[in-house]
């Protein structure tokens, strides 16, 4: 009797956890097809009275999201590959590798994080000035890799280090060199830990509000975030339908990005130890 008490429990704690969770979301969904009449009303209902397109088209209008969209796209996806393609041999060195630049190493993965952005935005700025990288998406993807590739190097190297090293021993003595045992045994086994670090890559430079704004000055070059801060004013007036409606928008492209790649989380995990 007291198990099943105590999963009814876990349960109904389960249940309250997802609404807390799924409420917000809800909120965006139902406000982005509002009117303004509604969303002003001083009885507000959940749902719309009657859903429309005003706020999409009103969003895209007014603050110019698709420019804006496509920056943030290829920044985000320049981001994810180049921390993808430093971080995974890195990590790896990490992993196998004992020497005393690893204790350096590790310290200065640790240490990175701690620092706020605004301790270091400054002298960002004035690296990036004299080499002409300030306000061009190139000089914004060159800070989001710096900023992230810590981070990733160390979730790829706790990847890395869960492999059997006996993996790799057997490729060796079957004739593969190194760069072949990491392409053809540690990166079909690192096919979650990829995922997860592109995940964190693309979704981090997508959502970055920060750096855009104090590097980007030029329009033509903001992102999406810099974009959905025009919805609100410099009296903290909000215009909260098409806020909402942009930021339904900017949320797509991250869920298109998971659904493309979340195949990786689960394929892959023996298919190295066949291959080598």
């Amino acid at each position: 009797m007291t198990r099943r008490v105590w999963r009814v429990l876990q349960y109904v704690a389960l249940v309250l956890f997802v609404v807390f969770l799924g409420f917000p979301l809800l909120f965006l969904v139902t406000a982005a097809f509002k009117t303004q009449q509604e969303l002003q009303s001083p009885d507000p209902q959940l749902l719309p009275a009657q859903w429309n397109l005003d706020n999409f088209v009103g969003a895209i209008e007014r603050a110019g999201l698709g420019q804006a969209a496509l920056n943030s796209l290829v920044v985000a996806l320049a981001t994810t590959v180049i921390v993808v393609l430093v971080a995974l041999p890195a990590a790896y060195a990490l992993a196998r590798f004992q020497t005393r630049l690893r204790g350096l190493a590790t310290g200065w993965i640790l240490l990175s994080q701690v620092f706020p952005f605004i301790l270091i935005i400054i002298p960002l700025f004035l690296m990036l000035r004299p080499i002409g990288l300030n306000n061009t998406l190139a000089g914004l993807v060159v800070v989001y890799v710096v900023w992230s590739l810590p981070f990733a190097l160390w979730m790829l190297r706790g990847y890395v280090a869960a492999i059997p090293g006996e993996l790799e021993e057997a490729g060796a003595m079957d004739g593969a060199s190194r760069f072949r045992v990491l392409r053809s045994i540690i990166m079909p086994l690192l096919g979650p830990g990829l995922v997860a670090t592109s995940l964190f890559a693309f979704i981090g430079s997508w959502n970055e509000f920060f750096f855009a704004l104090v590097l980007i000055k030029d329009e033509a070059l903001q992102t999406l975030p810099q974009r959905l801060a025009l919805f609100v004013g410099s009296e903290g007036q909000v215009a909260l339908g098409q806020l909402a409606a942009g930021s339904l928008l900017a949320c797509i492209p991250s869920l298109v990005f998971f659904a493309i790649i979340q195949r990786r989380l689960t394929s892959g995990l023996l298919s190295g130890a066949v291959k080598g």
